[in-house]
């Protein structure tokens, strides 16, 4: 007699195929969806690197507003958006390791250039329009009649002359000189009433003096040179000079100057008188 099968297990023999089945087909569709997605985005990335490189090699060249809500979806506008930030980005990290915070450590070439050092210097000469002015705070006659052009041997360097005084523009140590030349012509005598001697005894001093003119309302006396000479009865002329120089602070404004006694025996002669200062430190 032949044995009867359980429901259960012919049921279970119908599922079980439908199950492999069911299976199969979602593996199938997977596989299908897979290569559909996979083309796509393939696809969309050779779309957006076109787009982009059309960007760099100017095929589109229409101007980007990032006000235009077209613009701003456009890929080609968000593609340089983001090159412009990390240009941007990197641009800044390059200056901050380069350029140190410190005020005072930063370089700045044009501020260099103008804080090098700088031609402090004066050489005035002698001048034909012979002029002195007489300071009742001062011995003697201010001299005043000083070339500063360029014609001669006279220059003028960050400073300047104003009334026969040079200005003082920089604070700092300077040379100061000087030389006066001084020349006599024996006088004649008048009526024999004058002597050569007493001629002689009235004019034979020679002083030179130079001062400094600072906020004090009297003139300082930096420096004076004398001259005591007897001329030769026989010789027609008297000829002097008196040099002096030295090493003086001066500040901002101040003024120098120089002064002569006797100064109708001054002779101007530019290479022989003259009046000069320089910056040494």
């Amino acid at each position: 007699m032949a044995l009867k099968q359980a429901p259960g297990s012919r049921l279970g023999q119908i599922c079980m195929p439908i199950l492999i089945f069911t299976v199969l087909l979602q593996a199938f569709g997977m596989a299908v969806f897979y290569m559909y997605f996979n083309k796509e985005l393939k696809q969309m990335q050779n779309k957006y690197f076109k787009s982009g490189l059309a960007c760099f090699l100017e095929e589109d060249d229409r101007s980007w507003d990032s006000r235009d809500d077209e613009s701003i979806i456009n890929p080609c506008w968000e593609l340089k958006s983001q090159l412009y930030l990390f240009v941007k980005k990197m641009t800044l990290r390059t200056f901050e390791e380069m350029i140190p915070t410190n005020p005072e450590k930063q370089y700045n070439p044009y501020l260099e250039r103008e804080k090098g050092p700088k031609r402090v210097a004066a050489h005035i000469t002698g001048s034909n329009r012979k002029k002195s002015s007489k300071n009742e705070k001062a011995v003697g006659h201010k001299i005043n009649s000083w070339e500063s052009s360029r014609k001669g041997h006279s220059f003028l360097n960050n400073l300047y002359l104003r009334n026969g005084e040079l200005v003082i523009l920089q604070t700092g140590f300077y040379y100061i000189y000087s030389q006066t030349y001084f020349r006599f012509q024996e006088p004649e005598e008048v009526l024999g009433t004058v002597s050569t001697e007493e001629n002689r005894k009235k004019i034979k001093q020679m002083v030179q003096y130079i001062y400094k003119y600072t906020n004090y309302p009297d003139p300082i006396l930096l420096m004076k040179s004398a001259r005591n000479s007897c001329w030769s009865k026989d010789s027609e002329y008297g000829l002097y000079s008196i040099y002096q120089g030295g090493i003086f602070e001066l500040k901002e404004n101040d003024r120098i100057f120089v002064s002569v006694t006797n100064e109708r025996l001054v002779d101007l002669d530019q290479e022989a008188s003259f009046f000069g200062a320089f910056l040494i430190g």
